[in-house]
């Protein structure tokens, strides 16, 4: 009796499992049988269970200049990871949007980049290097700023604040008040306005407390040249090596940087503040992320984008996530809080918010990092970016001295 009760156990465990196994054996054939670098959107790449397989079949992510401490990076970095058991390749963290590009055209094959995250006049500018991917949620992204093909889309954008300790003797309000003798040998920008989007932008916003219009910047590049010959503004890249060396103290950034950065900060024992500046409402358009073509991890660099461009507002962190082993691909995802919400968190307006609210799965972002001004927000188009990097081309070399 005993030994016909435990064989009816084992046969009855059995045929409860068939589905699963038919389900990820049918997800893995599926998988064999596309080609990635070529699918278009989740269903042309068998839907997420064989996008799944395929990722992880890869078990390989590269990025390129994405700082843990950006937007909240660092926890999708993170997620990614633990919920695929996919390694990610970060390289050149701090740099700019043209060195992405640049790495695109230029890496040796193994370790291009699978994903560009930069300023959208960098991918207008080149999309001849990507490829059409429309991620699940394609349909909320903001037609304004997405290739209607899925060659790039939008994913957050910021507002340009001043960040700074908040021991200095005397505290930053507004951008016409770094001129004061107080503040010395501390201005900086994050990289070159010429080929980094974070800089181009606060380059719009000190133009603006000048005075100036988004279509002519000129009144920002003469305020960085007399500011460079008072020794206010300082040419060194604003970054935490350069801050601990003290060759800068208060840095134009992004309002969506400043949670992870003040972190950052606050765990080598400096305290730091952000702040909008009382003269400058400089709102940027937002970032675009894109697969080049020669992504060497086609299936990795779609689930990632999936994973960046999902709404769901209540599922797990790194820090909570349980065991995924011999779940689903699909169960996997559907269980994790989604990109745009883990991009509120870090400070950044998501690119999905209208369409999210609407459903009630928007979170509300942090709210103790910005000290937030009254006034009109700028936010300069693409056509005018364009022009201000050539002619910042031409005219940002004198300021830096070269």
């Amino acid at each position: 009796m005993r030994k016909q009760f435990i064989l009816g156990t084992v046969v009855a465990i059995a045929a409860a499992m068939l589905p699963v196994v038919a389900a990820e054996t049918s997800s893995a054939a599926t998988a064999a049988k596309i080609d990635y670098s070529k699918c278009v959107d989740l269903a042309s790449c068998g839907g997420m269970d064989a996008l799944v397989k395929a990722a992880q079949k890869e078990g390989t992510l590269n990025i390129d200049t994405v700082p843990r401490d950006w937007a909240n990076y660092g926890e999708l970095i993170d997620l990614y990871t633990k919920a695929f058991g996919i390694k990610i390749n970060s390289t050149n963290p701090d740099g700019s949007s043209a060195d992405e590009i640049n790495a695109i055209k230029t890496a040796p094959a193994s370790k291009k980049p699978d994903m560009y995250d930069g300023g959208i006049t960098f991918a207008t500018g080149n999309e001849g290097l990507f490829t059409d991917y429309k991620v699940a949620t394609f349909k909320d992204i903001p037609a304004t700023y997405k290739n209607p093909d899925g060659l790039w889309a939008s994913n957050y954008a910021g507002e340009i604040v001043l960040m700074y300790p908040t021991n200095l003797p005397k505290i930053p309000t507004s951008i016409a008040g770094l001129s004061d003798p107080a503040f010395k040998g501390m201005v900086a920008l994050a990289g070159n306005p010429t080929s980094a989007q974070q800089s181009l932008m606060s380059v719009f916003a000190v133009n603006q407390a000048a005075g100036g219009t988004p279509a002519d910047i000129t009144k920002g590049i003469n305020w960085f040249s007399t500011m460079k010959a008072s020794g206010n503004f300082v040419t060194v890249q604003g970054n935490a090596a350069n801050f601990a060396a003290g060759a800068y103290k208060i840095l134009f950034n992004w309002s969506f940087n400043c949670p992870g950065n003040i972190e950052t900060f606050k765990a080598s024992g400096v305290s730091m503040q952000c702040a909008v500046p009382s003269d400058a409402q400089l709102v940027g358009t937002p970032y675009v992320a894109a697969i080049p073509k020669t992504a060497p991890h086609p299936a990795a660099a779609r689930l990632w984008e999936e994973l960046l461009y999902s709404q769901n507002n209540k599922g797990y962190l790194t820090a909570t996530l349980p065991s995924t082993k011999g779940k689903t691909g699909s169960v996997i995802f559907k269980s994790l809080m989604g990109g745009q919400n883990i991009w509120v968190s870090g400070g950044a307006a998501v690119t999905e918010a209208a369409a999210m609210s609407a459903k009630g799965v928007l979170n509300n972002p942090p709210s103790k990092y910005i000290l937030t001004a009254p006034g009109k927000t700028v936010t300069p188009t693409p056509d005018e970016q364009t022009a201000a990097k050539a002619l910042l081309t031409t005219q940002w070399p004198t300021i830096l001295g070269n």
